[in-house]
């Protein structure tokens, strides 16, 4: 999503009325590649490139001349809540380098460009990782090993999942840890060999997937991203951090549909009567992907060292009257939960 509040777009603004040598003084100041030509009430006229400059020079246009012949007025633009895989692929497919961002009237409230998309921001959120599970459904890989170490493609799975997130913008990690956790904290020390800082919550007993999250100390102060440290996916963390604060909400669960189809021939009746047949139907539900983004208020739903799932949170949330919402994932996405999905992560090449 766009972000109106960075002005740097604005340096990209020409009035109508412009000369040559304003666009050409316009794009080597604003070095965004392109100029949005407006009204004075900044409604978008059209778009001027510098190969739109240099196309006019070759007609016999001076620097005195106007800019009016040259405007390309039939610009492609976006809406401001565009996701930037949207925005990345009208690009793409239209052979742009950048994309005006405008609103219902036209007006113009920013600039999306190519090499600012493809560039990660640094986040400020904190992204806290459950690495202290037993994993007793991978034993024996797991008899004297963790978990979040085992190997995936020569790496453990939690450094899969650190240096995914850090490549959107995520610097600070806390890894709750427990069932070996001293192998973690060996491995992972402060961070620094990722050029990402780590802290670590110790957790005396299993807390759950949200029980853990009530020993932060000192509690966060921006929304912040929770994860399962067997999970390895594509997600876009910092796009899951903008979509739970457009709506505002207080807890937001990544989900994936999982479809389910049934083998069986169904049979809908009502009573004793057949109403009607339904071919093996297929059977589409919304699942718990293990990945999370809370705002701080919500650890006022928790007991210090009191067990607690995240789905309890969620409801208790909820009962509370604060805002629970979803956020729909289409990026691959592994549990290694067993030793078969731990198999697959190996093959795997669309994961990280």
């Amino acid at each position: 999503m766009f972000d109106t509040s960075l002005s740097v777009w604005r340096k990209a603004l020409l009035p109508a009325r412009a000369t040559l040598q304003q666009a050409i003084s316009n794009l080597e100041e604003s070095a965004l590649q392109i100029a949005l030509v407006v009204s004075v009430d900044e409604t978008l006229i059209g778009t001027i490139t510098d190969g739109d400059v240099r196309r006019g020079l070759l007609r016999g246009l001076d620097m005195k001349s106007s800019i009016d012949s040259i405007i390309h007025r039939e610009a492609v633009v976006v809406p401001p809540q565009m996701e930037r895989d949207m925005v990345l692929h009208m690009m793409h497919a239209n052979s742009i380098n950048a994309l005006p961002v405008v609103d219902e009237s036209r007006r113009v409230i920013g600039l999306h460009v190519m090499n600012q998309l493809m560039a990660p921001t640094e986040r400020t959120n904190l992204m806290v990782i459950m690495a202290g599970g037993q994993g007793t459904r991978l034993r024996p890989y797991t008899k004297n090993c963790p978990k979040p170490l085992l190997l995936v493609r020569g790496k453990p799975i939690l450094e899969h999942i650190i240096e995914r997130a850090k490549a959107e913008g995520i610097q600070h990690f806390v890894l709750a840890i427990h069932y070996l956790g001293h192998m973690v904290q060996e491995y992972f020390g402060d961070g620094s060999r990722w050029q990402v800082h780590i802290d670590y919550l110790h957790e005396d007993t299993p807390l759950g997937t949200a029980g853990a999250i009530g020993l932060l100390t000192p509690r966060p102060t921006a929304p912040f991203l929770v994860a399962n440290g067997d999970v390895l996916t594509d997600i876009r963390y910092s796009e899951m951090l903008d979509f739970h604060c457009r709506y505002d909400a207080s807890a937001t669960m990544a989900v994936r549909v999982h479809e389910w189809a049934n083998p069986f021939g169904v049979v809908r009746t009502k009573g004793v009567d057949i109403i009607g047949f339904e071919e093996k139907p297929v059977v589409y539900s919304h699942v718990n992907a293990g990945i999370y983004v809370l705002n701080p208020s919500a650890l006022d739903a928790l007991h210090v060292n009191e067990y607690c799932d995240m789905p309890t949170l969620f409801g208790n949330l909820r009962e509370m009257g604060a805002r629970t919402i979803v956020y729909p994932m289409h990026e691959p996405w592994l549990d290694v939960g067993r030793e078969e999905d731990l198999n697959k992560a190996n093959y795997l090449q669309e994961i990280n």
